[in-house]
């Protein structure tokens, strides 16, 4: 009797010490290890359905976006970039107090072909991810391109646009600007002007590629500080994202908001205000030279006067008393059909005498008296 109990009681100790491995072991390595896991409730599924995918170790409260991604391996991450995901059909998750999330994801095919993965990120915040090994059912298969031996790039700090816009991109100028970032070898053997791929994309449009090469060596175990010139189109504006692409992974990628090249728009503006004024004076001389003049009397006649052309003179206040001689208004005018030597009543001087007292007037007025 006594054998049995201590039987039962070394059995319960030893479930006890191993229950705590057992739910380690079913957690992962990631989660054992106080970082982000995923798991999911299916490793194979076919267009159409639906999987659970379940996460801990993240940040509280935090923002994931799960997708679907070819041409990807938990150990090389995805390859391609989210281009290589099925971007439309991905869906969007919130950790809780825990850092635990559960939530499901359609099973769509990824535009690169498989082996592949859910790929879950952060969306927002400090950069989290974590990838599990997923198969579509039905969805073609390739090898992995082969990862090159020797030096190996990575990313060690987040990227950053350095430079301003200035008064020529104000009026359309293409906005420029410089892509700095800090990367290392974690190869085994140097890497010597490695040639990057800077790619800009608009909105939900794929990136154009750019290759940029950067002189300069970077030894195993060390780190530089890479300056790439990004450039886009004239007149662009809105919300860009700058990728940077090496080896064909893509390493980092940064935000961009351009603003509109307010400068055209008003350029614009005055255009449309000035060559109609301008089309108008030209129509109205064109007219002015055409029409067919008036005449002379009648133009004079019904001509406006202009302001200074009609002069107001005011009488004097005490006007100076001019002599009768020197004005020639006020001397008699001289008749016609007499001169002045023959004028009557005028003597051989031109000067009138009075009537003699033996003439006819005397004598006449005389008898009547």
């Amino acid at each position: 009797m006594g054998g049995r109990v201590r039987a039962v009681a070394l059995g319960a100790v030893l479930a006890l010490l191993l229950v705590p491995s057992a739910v380690a072991a079913s957690a992962g390595p990631a989660a054992a290890a106080g970082k982000p896991g995923v798991t999911l409730s299916k490793s194979e599924a076919g267009t159409g359905g639906s999987i659970t995918v379940t996460g801990s170790g993240w940040r509280p409260g935090t923002l994931l976006m799960m997708l679907i991604c070819g041409q990807s391996v938990p150990s090389r991450g995805v390859i391609g970039g989210t281009n290589s995901c099925a971007n439309a059909d991905g869906r969007a998750v919130t950790t809780d107090a825990k850092g635990g999330f559960s939530g499901r994801l359609p099973v769509t095919e990824p535009p690169e072909p498989c082996p592949c993965v859910v790929h879950v990120a952060t969306v927002t915040g400090e950069k989290a991810e974590a990838d599990a090994i997923f198969m579509v059912a039905g969805h073609a298969v390739e090898p992995l391109p082969k990862e090159e031996s020797g030096g190996r790039i990575s990313v060690l700090s987040d990227p950053r646009l350095d430079g301003s816009s200035g008064l020529l991109t104000w009026f359309g100028s293409p906005p420029s600007r410089t892509l700095v970032l800090t990367v290392g070898n974690v190869g085994t053997s140097p890497v010597k002007d490695p040639v990057f791929q800077v790619g800009t994309s608009h909105g939900v449009f794929a990136p154009q590629w750019e290759e940029r090469q950067w002189r300069g060596t970077v030894a195993p175990g060390r780190k530089a500080q890479i300056r790439l010139p990004v450039e886009l189109s004239a007149g662009a504006h809105g919300d860009y994202t700058i990728s940077l692409r090496y080896g064909g992974k893509v390493l980092a990628e940064q935000p961009w908001g351009v603003g509109r090249p307010w400068g055209v728009t008003v350029f614009w503006i005055l255009l449309c205000v000035v060559v109609p004024a301008a089309v108008f004076r030209v129509g109205m001389a064109v007219v002015d030279r055409v029409r067919p003049r008036r005449p002379a009397g009648r133009a004079v006649r019904h001509r406006r006067l202009r302001p200074g052309e009609l002069t107001l003179r005011l009488p004097r206040a005490n006007p100076v008393p001019r002599n009768p001689e020197d004005d020639p208004s006020s001397r008699a005018p001289a008749l016609p059909w007499f001169t002045p030597d023959s004028d009557p009543g005028t003597g051989a001087t031109g000067r009138l005498s009075a009537p003699h007292e033996n003439g006819p007037t005397t004598q006449t007025r005389k008898g009547h008296t």
